[in-house]
């Protein structure tokens, strides 16, 4: 238990903080899976508290759909639909016309372009006057004429494409250009286009891996020029404004300690907008709502509501399927990318916030580590409920924390990399206390295998309710076994030699005491102190401790024999050695007893100290077993004998004894000659009838062979003292012994 508990201590710890500061690095890192668990997080707090639509704020789509489709054909309409759509937004008061769509190759139902497909002599008939406006230029006007937005795609295709900036930019603080997402090449509109546009924005959007819009950048880079996103044009054309502020690091106001930490804030017309360091917003988006949406057929007819156009910023663009023009958002598998485009400006114009703080990753790896310190520690320290708890507790209280800093202050912390962390370290803390106990477990077993039967060791592991410490108070039968002629063996041993003697002599008499479900009390010296019905309970212990006796009896037999064998074999003496066994059944307190700074579990009491006192008898009577009637009376099965009522010191009730004797060599011829003899002598001996004991001692030493010849030995040297001692008619027949 103490080198389990020693290993904890070493290596427990430095385990835990090992994990932990790999947990921390694989942060750092921020590989692939750590993002994903990010992003689930973030777009779950989405999903709970979705933002609900807004119809006061000035944001509307005109959508192409497949209604307007019918009206006016196939898509792509001609110029001079989308020319009449446009004048019919302006003459609508619109702040501003953005158009999600490019615009990058000419009418091809203009009359022009019809000319070049048909036959020579057909196409001389259909030519257009000299002075005439093309489609695309009367399409131009109507752009210059209205506060217009047109986008431009970005690629990874160098193009060389020119861009011509609509807007100039005012930097503050540091350069925010290294900052920003480059482009090498750019997909425009007809360069006229273009020109008469109010406005000219990038409608790239741009997915994680996992194909979700969560952030837009209002400006990226062609190759050295800023270009603003479709969204940036839209909030400068509609309040007229014709700069773009730019605010970076070690601005005034900003703090940045010296270091070049990229955007923080942009400024269009009078609108203030905190970003990331990319100038980038990380969008709380909303249901796809169809209040949102203006058919384009209704405006062109003129049925659309003015007072949802005036004053609107309107988005030109199409929720129709099957133009492909759809992406996943966190609450929508299928969103038209015009309506993100909207939902951006939505989030702009209410004022939403969603930030991830700089400090966020400062203070999710500081929690992982805080955390999962204290994790560890609880976990040594508690009983399983109540580390269960704690991390419970803790888990909830990092993922409600979280929660609450999303719902009320917008700010995206991360949950569950940290979780992840502290359930995988909670998970690897229980296996590893789990091995520890596995291993104090193994040495309990191996440890009190020594003294208690492999079966009770099991049943004591499996039911540690069963052992009970501190002292109780049971019934109990002990044993003490002792050699005989230990003295004698060992003056001719050396020290090496007795070790292996007793090992040799106690090993199997253990065995045996423990096959029979017995525990080992302690060894003193060459003796065993062993009893049964504790730690558990044993139903028929006195039957199993005699049946030891007879058993350990035996053993001896067998180990005589092997060692007279050894020693002739060597041409030394040998001496036979013999064992005396005291066993008595009573009451005792058993126990983990001693002190606080060592004990032992043992057993004490008047009970012990008569089994020490019998089995000190057997010398006394030449007998290898002396057993008290109280443990004969619950073994009819054993064949017992009686030998005599005893007072042993320090005790006023006498005892009555007895001896086994199934052990005797043919022990049925014997017993049936000696018993009634026995009887009769010990009848005589309590009744003072001294020459009817005495005469009876020699037939019994004739019955009873050698077996009892030192038991009937003892009596003949104690008749002429109690003779002699008149005792009187108050005498009970009990023998005081004055010595153990």
């Amino acid at each position: 238990m103490r080198r389990a508990s020693t290993r904890l201590s070493y290596f427990y710890l430095p385990l835990v903080c090992g994990f932990l500061l790999l947990a921390v690095l694989i942060r750092q890192a921020d590989p692939f899976f750590v993002q994903a668990l990010r992003l689930i997080a973030f777009d779950s707090y989405q999903r709970l508290a979705p933002e609900p639509y807004d119809a006061d704020l000035p944001v509307r789509i005109v959508d192409i759909d497949p209604d307007s489709i019918t009206h006016f054909g196939q898509w792509p309409w001609s110029r001079t639909i989308m020319s009449d759509l446009l004048h019919k937004l302006a003459e609508r008061k619109a702040a501003a016309v953005v158009f999600n769509i490019l615009f990058g190759e000419p009418d091809r139902t203009s009359l022009e372009e019809v000319v070049k497909r048909l036959p020579p002599e057909q196409a001389s008939r259909l030519a257009r006057p000299a002075n005439a406006p093309t489609n695309d230029a009367l399409f131009a006007a109507e752009l210059a004429a209205a506060p217009s937005v047109l986008p431009v795609l970005l690629t990874d295709r160098p193009s060389g494409a020119p861009f011509a900036a609509k807007a100039g930019f005012v930097f503050a603080g540091d350069n925010p250009r290294p900052f920003l997402r480059p482009f090498p090449g750019a997909v425009s509109n007809l360069p006229m286009f273009d020109s008469a546009a109010k406005g000219v924005g990038t409608t790239n959007l741009f997915p994680n891996r996992d194909g979700v819009v969560r952030r837009m950048p209002l400006f990226v880079r062609l190759g050295d020029q800023i270009i603003p996103s479709l969204a940036a044009e839209a909030l400068r054309v509609a309040q007229g404004a014709s700069t773009y502020i730019l605010k970076s690091s070690n601005a005034s106001g900003e703090t940045a300690f010296g270091q070049t930490t990229g955007l923080n804030h942009i400024r269009i017309g009078k609108i203030e907008i905190p970003t990331d360091a990319e100038g980038a917003l990380t969008i709380r988006f909303r249901r796809s709502n169809p209040a949102a949406f203006i058919p384009a057929w209704k405006v062109v007819a003129g049925e659309a509501d003015e007072s949802q156009i005036a004053g609107k910023i309107i988005l030109v663009g199409s929720s129709a399927p099957g133009l492909l023009d759809q992406l996943a958002t966190p609450l929508d598998e299928a969103l038209p990318g015009v309506e993100i485009q909207a939902q951006v400006l939505e989030h702009i114009l209410a004022g939403r916030r969603l930030a991830r703080p700089d400090y966020a990753l400062a203070v999710e790896e500081l929690l992982v580590v805080a955390l999962g310190l204290l994790i560890a520690l609880g976990e040594s320290r508690l009983s399983p409920g109540l580390a269960a708890g704690l991390g419970v507790v803790l888990l909830a209280a990092l993922n409600l924390g979280a929660w609450l800093s999303y719902r009320y202050w917008s700010l995206l912390f991360d949950p569950f990399y940290p979780s992840l962390v502290l359930l995988l370290l909670t998970a690897g803390v229980t296996f590893y206390i789990y091995r520890q106990v596995e291993t104090q477990r193994d040495e309990i077993r191996s440890a009190f295998s020594r003294y208690l039967a492999p079966a009770v060791v099991e049943e004591l592991i499996a039911n540690p309710h069963k052992l009970v410490l501190g002292g109780e108070q049971r019934e109990l039968t002990m044993m003490f076994c002792d050699v005989r002629n230990f003295t004698s063996i060992s003056e001719f041993l050396t020290a090496s030699e007795l070790t292996s003697f007793i090992q040799e002599l106690l090993t199997p008499l253990s065995e045996v005491i423990l096959s029979e479900r017995g525990t080992i009390d302690k060894y003193m010296g060459d003796a065993i102190m062993a009893f049964w019905n504790a730690p558990l309970d044993v139903a028929d212990h006195p039957h199993r401790a005699c049946r030891s006796a007879i058993e350990m009896i035996d053993k001896m037999t067998a180990l005589n024999s092997r060692w007279r064998d050894q020693a002739q074999a060597e041409g030394r003496p040998f001496e036979e050695v013999r064992i005396g066994i005291g066993i008595n059944t009573g009451e005792c307190c058993v126990g983990n007893l001693g002190s606080r700074l060592r004990f032992d579990y043992s057993a004490i009491g008047d009970e012990v100290n008569v089994t020490s006192r019998l089995e000190g008898l057997t010398k006394l009577y030449g007998v290898p077993a002396v057993v008290g009637e109280r443990t004969i009376k619950q073994c009819p099965s054993f064949d017992a004998l009686e030998l005599d009522l005893i007072r042993v010191k320090g005790r006023a009730r006498p005892i009555r004894i007895f001896t086994l004797t199934d052990f005797w060599p043919d022990r049925a011829g014997d017993i049936a000659r000696l018993r009634p003899l026995h009887e009769a002598f010990l009848h005589a001996y309590r009744t003072q009838n001294w020459p009817e004991a005495e005469a009876l001692i020699g037939r019994c030493v004739d019955a009873g062979g050698t077996v009892l010849g030192a038991y009937y030995a003892a009596f003949s040297a104690r008749l002429p003292i109690l003779r002699a001692a008149a005792l009187g008619p108050s005498w009970d027949g009990a023998y005081a012994m004055t010595a153990k």
